[in-house]
This record gives C-alpha cells, structure tokens and sequence, in this order.
C-alpha cells in the first residue's frame, strides 16, 4: 500500500436504489460520481476495496497533452481546464501545478520521431516545443547526459495521486453522492434485456443505470456479462525519494528514466525504458491484437511466465451472484514491485544527473495497469446490454485525463451534451 495514501469514512450500508450506481473508485469512477451529483442526479458508487488504493493513487501523477494521440487531445485539454479549478472545487489543495513536461531525445531518430508528433497535433495550437541540448542543460541543469534534443510542454504539469482521487471522493459526498467501500459488485441485474441494478456482497442495489470503471478488473467482470473487451495487465515499479534537493521542478521523461517533484520534497522516479509483462491466459487469447504495439514497443516488456499465469488460471470466469466472487478475495490489488527495475531507473537518473547520488529510497510500490491495443481507453455505452455504460482501459494514463474522462462518462449516463466528442472512445472501434 502507498503509505502517503489518504483515506476516507464511508457507510457501509447500501441504499436500496438509486438512479445511477458507479462501479470502480478510482479517479475516473470518483470524478463521475462527482460530476452526477453536482447534478442532483442521485448516485452510488461501490468500490470493492478503497478508494483510489489501486492504480489512480500508483501512478506518477503526470498530468499531460505531450505524445498523445491527436484524438485524445481534445480530452487532456478539457482536463487541464478541470485540474486548474480543481483544489477550489474539492476545497483542499491537490497539489496541481503547471510545472511543465519534459521528453529527452537521446538518438537523431527519437527526436525525429517527436518532430513528427509536433507536425501531427499543430492544429490543436499546443504550447510543445522541440529543444536543444544547450536549452535542455539549462533548464535542467548539472547533468550528464548527451542529449540530441528533447520535446517540452509548459502547460503540462502533475498532481499528487495519494491525495487527489480522495479529496474528489470527500466532495462527491458532500454534494449528496454515497459511496460504500468493502464492497464487492458481483455481477449486474438484469430486467427485460436492461440492467436494473446491481448484485453486491450486501445485497442488491437497483438504479437505472450503471457506469462500469473498474480498471484493471473491467474484462474479467465484463466477461462473465458475454461482453469481450480488448485489454492486458502490465506492472509497473516505482519508487520514491526521501526529501533531497533536485534539478528541477520540470517532470522529465528519459529513455529509461522518469522523474517527477513530490509533494513531500523527494521524487517519484521509474524505469520508463522498462515495464513488466506477466504471461496470462489473456495474453494467449487476445495477444495477437496487440502486434503492432508489440513491434513498436516490444523491446520495454519484460516478458515472463510464471506465478501470474498459474494464479489467472485459477480465477474462474463464470459466476453468479449469489456466492462469494473472487473480487471479495482480492480487496485492493498490490502487486510486488520490482526492485531491481527500480534499481535500474535510479542508476540510469544518476548517471545523468549526479544529483541523484544522494537520494535515499523512502517508499517502492507497484501498480497494475490495464492496457488496449491502441493505448486509449473505452469510454461508451454497451450496445449488447442497454443501461451499461463503460469507462476503462486508460493504459498507464488515466490519472491525467481522470477528471475529464469521469466527466465524460457522467455526461453519457445522464443524457447531457458531452464535454468532448466520445467518438475515439467508441467500444465498437475494436
């Protein structure tokens, strides 16, 4: 468990009904439940665990444009507009700052290829600029590494994630959302071919409609519904600092590196250049969807086959709802980091930048991140089973996105004028 994690008192009592239930209380689920109810549209929203304890509090907290698909665009920049009132919305201070994004090129190719990135998204008038070597050491000064050039956004920043998803969370309930945790969703209700509410571990909660944003557990629980979505688990190691002087305030990208300025005075460092990559039955099923990714960034996966395919072997992909789920077993999903991967991220910042010889490893964690083919997540109604609506499949970046994408999601369950064109979000684009 992140040891910085905030958490919150919630009943443990479930309403009878309501009009809308949210599945997942991580920051998507969380930002549409706090849409809906600053809506007085009456919601609940179940998490299996707590709130924000899996990926949204695990991630580096990077909130940014810079090499996203030109299509998911439009959604990063109405989260920077969400982010920048945040703190006044929530009424506590998230910690959002605009500290800017910095991606290091260290071959003529790479930097090729963030030229091409630039060219791609120049209608979406971003503030991205490509650097030199003599402007990367100035802004981020006293290294040592030989950088070709590098790709910079001021307008992308961070935030904290141990702290952001609950502030949300605590003022969702106050705006009249309820929210229960300990409590597993074990499958949907069903009336005349439509969802009518929702079988949990304590009972049943009718609704009119139901938003799935469950992560990386939105397959197995789809699946059990007949409804087959693209998406594969990736673990991620992370590490951070104990309070130390640093190089900059600028989060910054390298090719086996990341680094980014924590709230408590360290930094929350990585290995970008690697990610590891546990063989499931999933993978054997679904892989070859993921050729092209797999010839572009192939070379970061660390492949295995082992304990993971074993224990996925083991978790049944059929149930009811009137016995115990295996969500009920795993409350919080705290995948073992990699210390040696974290190692190696700390060795390769070291190198560039000496300054990093002093830090000190307070905290080490890991995170399961689920995946799709195309790095975008899936954000629509399911047209197999009216009143489901899904918001999953973020692939390692959804905490930035994270309000909008809630936004968005409150926007489709409740009828109203999206806050962008959902259509690169489309379930039926796979």
């Amino acid at each position: 468990m992140i040891k910085t994690l905030e958490y919150i008192d919630t009943p443990n009592e479930l309403p009878k009904s309501t009009s809308i239930v949210i599945i997942g209380g991580g920051i998507v689920g969380v930002s549409a439940a706090l849409t809906l109810a600053e809506r007085n549209i009456p919601v609940v929203l179940i998490e299996k665990g707590f709130i924000a304890a899996e990926q949204s509090a695990r991630n580096l907290g990077w909130i940014r444009k810079t090499n996203r698909h030109h299509d998911d665009i439009p959604l990063a920049l109405a989260a920077d507009k969400l982010w920048a009132s945040m703190s006044e919305r929530v009424g506590c201070d998230v910690d959002y700052k605009q500290s800017g994004i910095m991606f290091l090129s260290s071959t003529e190719e790479y930097n090729a290829v963030q030229e091409a990135w630039l060219e791609s998204v120049k209608d979406h008038n971003l503030d991205s600029r490509l650097l030199s070597s003599k402007e990367i050491d100035d802004m981020v000064p006293r290294g040592k590494g030989s950088w070709k050039g590098g790709l910079y956004t001021k307008s992308d920043g961070r935030a904290e994630p141990s702290i952001a998803t609950s502030a949300m969370a605590k003022a969702a309930i106050k705006k009249g959302a309820v929210i229960v945790q300990n409590c597993a969703v074990r499958t949907l209700s069903k009336s005349g071919g439509k969802v009518s509410g929702v079988i949990t571990e304590k009972g049943e909660i009718q609704c009119d409609q139901v938003l799935l944003a469950s992560g990386a557990w939105s397959r197995r629980f789809l699946g059990n519904q007949g409804i087959s979505i693209p998406a594969l688990h990736l673990i991620c190691s992370v590490l951070r600092t104990k309070p130390m002087s640093g190089p900059t305030d600028i989060s910054v990208a390298g090719p086996d590196f990341s680094f980014r300025k924590h709230l408590g005075g360290g930094f929350v460092i990585m290995q970008r250049g690697a990610i590891e990559a546990p063989l499931t039955l999933d993978h054997l099923l679904i892989g070859h969807r993921y050729l092209s990714q797999l010839k572009e960034q192939g070379s970061a996966l660390r492949i295995s086959l082992g304990k993971h395919f074993i224990k996925d072997l083991r978790v049944p992909r059929r149930w009811s709802g009137e016995s115990p789920s295996f969500f009920e077993n795993i409350r919080i999903m705290d995948p073992e980091h990699n210390p040696a991967l974290n190692q190696e991220a700390l060795t390769n910042l070291r190198n560039a930048w000496p300054e990093f010889n002093s830090a000190q490893i307070d905290e080490e964690w890991a995170g399961l991140i689920d995946v799709t083919p195309d790095s975008k997540p899936i954000i629509d109604h399911v047209d197999k089973l009216q009143g489901l609506t899904i918001a999953t499949g973020f692939s390692g970046h959804g905490f930035g996105t994270g309000p909008a994408a809630g936004h968005l999601a409150a926007d489709l369950v409740s009828g109203v004028a999206p806050i962008i064109d959902p259509s690169p979000y489309r379930l039926g684009r796979f």
